[in-house]
């Protein structure tokens, strides 16, 4: 600690030697680029301050007047250093601690020489901070940034001054590409403002594999720093704020939703763009359908069949198979096998089969093969049964002590009671203050109480407002909604046209549990301060419990959109999350991290990602065009999550604390599957939602189901 203090003094020595001042700004604001800088000199090191408690500035590079700059805003390991117009956001803003190191996001990464080189021109990165020699810095009374162990300064690459230089180690020269001006020792101004929604989206050069999206720019009361692109809530890149234009790759024959979202230094997110559809042209023109699929088989296990085929051929290739029951579409199958439950008892079924290619040329059906079920149930489904259908997304689910049903219908902005045994529906009403988001916000999760309705008549409901996502709650009187008692428990929940999570669950300890996504700004998810990217955990009357981790509402975090909530006999919570490219099942502890955007399912997006230190592994992770699992439901420690991309429920044994057995249901047989809930006499509900309005906010223009899911109680 004394040779760190001796450091720190002669660095504050050389400062003063150097004319800087200490303690006081001495500048004015300017503006940079379009963005408006602070530009002083006030020393950034301070020999008694811990590790990250320092004061933050802006380094400027002396030959270009602008910034180092940590590329795209992004906290992934191993996000280039590089020059970029001053705006004082979190990747510019820079302070030395007492180790030696240069801090960037406010204290989560440090200033990193890649692989650790000591040779000249190692890339410059930022990486979380571990104290080793290549994330060591010196400022010097030249101006120059020296790293102890190599002897080498931070300069900027070739002497370049344009927007997005990378940076990288020399020999110390003292040239102005070399040299570093401290600006202001605090942060501007906060900027909350976000930016206004792109506008304009068109495509041009459109062919089988790739197009050329532009739009109209964004504006903002700072400044626009990149643009983000999207197609259907995945992400497909980011371009900086000066390009307009972005070069699509596209999937032949494929129907995309894509828009895009802008965002400022400070990280703040526009609203996306209305999504632009795109239909992808096929590659070549193909009428031949495939050949019919031969050599059908099958087995019977009590109400159970399962089936076989040989293979079917094509002049391209069969992408799926279409499995048929009594001349009914039942089930899709992407190998040559397929397993149909919940069959009534000793019943003769009449099965076919038939090939698809990926332009929807469909082979003649196979021959015909009859099988009897047996007379008991063997499988842990016995049978499914339709209980009513709707005309909008049957989104959260609250089954009643009495056995009434209240679900939300998420683009109506409704609350309905459902009598699953007669199929009778009637409106609570609508819930006050509730707007979509041209994508997938809306009324979405409901909770009840213990005692409810009797003893605590509220209602619980997480939906999207026309500024945020908030958890209410409103009474049930009289047979329906009180629209005067609403009472808003959480407001501030950030909200996008994708990414804003939304399942409600109230726990064995009394608390309530919310799913939040991080609409679409991975930044949030890793920010303990803010809502969005998390698990929240709650009082029944919105505050918060004493004992949660950080002093707030979050219980977990790290989190991409997680939506379904359930827990286990052992009291534990459990999570599934929507991913990128993996979606993940979680096993929820107090405080933990689930590495988003860093890492996501078992796959790092960048350098460490998912090794480092402290990141929560999923308990299993999925490729999403296999699932996309939203709902998810426990019943005598079975879980089960229901999935829309995937079209089929997944079941697995929970041992311990890992899950095992995995299994699938449902395989393409009831489209896209959203909500699971269980029944109070120990089975499961189970909600479907129609891709035709699946993504766009408008009220009644689909066709869903709610099915009761019989399951094995031996």
């Amino acid at each position: 600690m004394e040779s760190i203090r001796k450091s720190a003094n002669r660095q504050l020595l050389q400062a003063r030697s150097a004319g800087w001042e200490t303690g006081r700004r001495r500048g004015i604001w300017r503006r940079v680029g379009g963005f408006v800088a602070f530009a002083t000199a006030t020393l950034l090191l301070s020999a008694t301050a811990p590790v990250s408690a320092g004061p933050r500035a802006v380094l400027v590079s002396n030959d270009s007047q602008r910034c180092l700059d940590i590329a795209k805003g992004s906290q992934e390991p191993r996000a280039p250093a590089i020059l970029f117009d001053c705006h004082g956001g979190a990747n510019q803003l820079w302070e030395f601690t007492s180790a030696g190191e240069l801090r960037t996001f406010g204290g989560a990464r440090c200033l990193d020489i890649r692989g650790a080189s000591v040779e000249p021109q190692a890339l410059v990165q930022s990486y979380p901070c571990h104290g080793g020699a290549n994330q060591k810095w010196t400022m010097r009374a030249d101006k120059t940034i020296v790293n102890p162990k190599s002897g080498l300064c931070l300069t900027v690459k070739g002497g370049e001054t344009a927007n997005a230089t990378g940076i990288d180690t020399w020999h110390c020269q003292g040239t102005p590409h070399q040299q570093w001006s401290i600006g202001g020792s605090t942060p501007p101004p906060t900027d909350t403002q976000a930016p206004t929604p792109p506008s304009g989206l068109a495509i041009a050069d459109l062919t089988c594999r790739s197009a050329r999206l532009t739009w109209e720019p964004s504006t903002d009361d700072v400044g626009i720093a990149y643009y983000d692109i999207y197609r259907d809530g995945q992400a497909l890149g980011t371009v900086n704020a000066s390009t307009l234009t972005a070069q699509l790759v596209l999937v032949p024959g494929a129907n995309w939703g894509v828009y895009v979202n802008a965002r400022d230094a400070a990280g703040n997110v526009s609203q996306a763009s209305a999504s632009l559809p795109v239909k992808v042209p096929q590659c070549q023109a193909d009428t031949q359908p495939p050949s019919a699929p031969t050599g059908l088989q099958g087995t019977v296990a009590g109400t159970a069949v399962t089936l076989s085929w040989t293979t079917s051929t094509d002049n391209v290739a069969v992408v799926a198979y279409d499995v048929y029951r009594n001349n009914i579409l039942v089930g899709t199958s992407t190998t040559r096998g397929y397993t149909d439950t919940g069959l009534a008892a000793n019943t003769t079924y009449q099965y076919t089969v038939a090939a698809r290619d990926g332009q929807g040329n469909v082979s003649a059906r196979s021959a015909a093969l009859s099988l009897t079920s047996g007379s008991t149930c063997t499988d842990v489904i016995c049978s499914t049964v339709e209980v009513a259908r709707d005309t909008d997304i049957p989104w959260g689910l609250a089954a009643l002590p009495d056995g009434t049903v209240f679900y939300s219908r998420r683009d109506a902005h409704e609350v309905v009671a459902l009598n699953p045994v007669t199929g009778s529906k009637r409106s609570l009403g609508t819930v006050p203050n509730v707007q979509g988001t041209d994508g997938e916000g809306g009324l979405l999760g409901l909770a009840i109480p213990p005692g409810f309705p009797d003893q605590d008549s509220w209602l619980y409901v997480y939906h999207t407002s026309p500024t945020d996502n908030r958890i209410v709650r409103i009474r049930y009187r009289n047979g329906a909604l009180d629209a005067s008692s609403l009472e808003v428990l959480l407001k501030g929940i950030s909200r996008n046209k994708f990414h804003n999570g939304g399942r409600l669950r109230f726990g064995p300890d009394g608390k309530l549990y919310a799913a939040t996504g991080d609409a679409q700004n991975g930044a949030y998810a890793q920010d303990v301060r803010h809502l969005s990217g998390k698990i929240l955990r709650l009082n029944a009357n919105g505050t918060p419990p004493p004992d949660n981790p950080f002093g707030n509402y979050v219980w977990s975090y790290g989190h991409r959109n997680p939506q379904g909530l359930a827990f286990d006999s052992q009291g534990r919570l459990w999570a599934q999350e929507f991913g990128d490219t993996q979606d993940e099942t979680n096993l929820i502890q107090k405080g933990g991290n689930y590495g988003w955007p860093n890492c996501e399912g078992i796959l790092s997006r960048s350098g460490t990602g998912c090794a480092t230190t402290g990141y929560l592994a999923p308990k299993y992770t999925y490729r999403n065009t296999e699932a996309s699992c939203s709902g998810m439901a426990i019943v005598r420690d079975a879980l089960y999550v229901a999935c829309l991309a995937g079209k089929r429920v997944y079941r697995f044994d929970i041992r311990g604390d890992n899950l095992s057995n995995a299994r699938q249901f449902f395989n393409g047989t009831y489209d896209r599957l959203r909500t699971l809930e269980p029944t109070i006499d120990g089975n499961m509900w189970l909600t479907s939602s129609d891709a035709a309005g699946d993504k766009d906010s408008i009220p009644n223009n689909t066709d869903t189901a709610m099915y009761k899911i019989i399951l094995n109680r031996n």
